[in-house]
């Protein structure tokens, strides 16, 4: 965030993270910046009731937690009712950003995205963002990481 912050120092940038640790992290780095802020919170909780309609140009959601055991499951933040409440937040002709390094996750979103008739995917090949830690990680790992956009059709609702 910090690096696409500085990239872009003509927009504002806001930073969710539940965890106190990683919020601890990115909000010393996001002091730093003028055009970043950082709110300790459940993301889909902002989405859903924090954020105006039509307020936002791109989500990214880098990493999400993919709770692999199936017991886990509902705890997965990639919802129709989070799609639902981001096509609404978003823009028209807003994007939202996906990355994870866990195939069956990845399915499974795009499986609930190809339901959400507000959002179409597009091609991602032009995705142009700072590498992140976890990036890092799972590619030192050799693990490929799977991108998806989806760009907002909704004109209003």
């Amino acid at each position: 965030m910090r690096a696409l912050g500085q990239r872009l120092p003509e927009k504002s940038f806001l930073g969710i993270e539940r965890l106190l640790g990683r919020f601890r992290s990115a909000a010393v780095k996001a002091a730093k910046i003028r055009n970043v802020r950082v709110l300790r919170m459940e993301s889909s909780y902002v989405v859903r009731y924090l954020l105006p309609p039509r307020s936002v140009e791109t989500f990214y959601l880098l990493f999400p937690d993919p709770w692999p055991k199936r017991r886990h499951w509902r705890r997965r933040i990639v919802t129709p009712d989070l799609l639902k409440a981001v096509s609404q937040a978003l823009v028209h002709g807003g994007n939202l950003l996906i990355a994870t390094d866990h195939l069956s996750y990845f399915e499974k979103i795009k499986e609930i995205a190809q339901a959400n008739l507000d959002l179409a995917a597009v091609d991602p090949a032009s995705v142009d963002l700072p590498q992140s830690r976890f990036a890092r990680v799972f590619q030192q790992q050799g693990a490929a990481i799977h991108w998806l956009e989806l760009r907002n059709l909704s004109l209003v609702r």
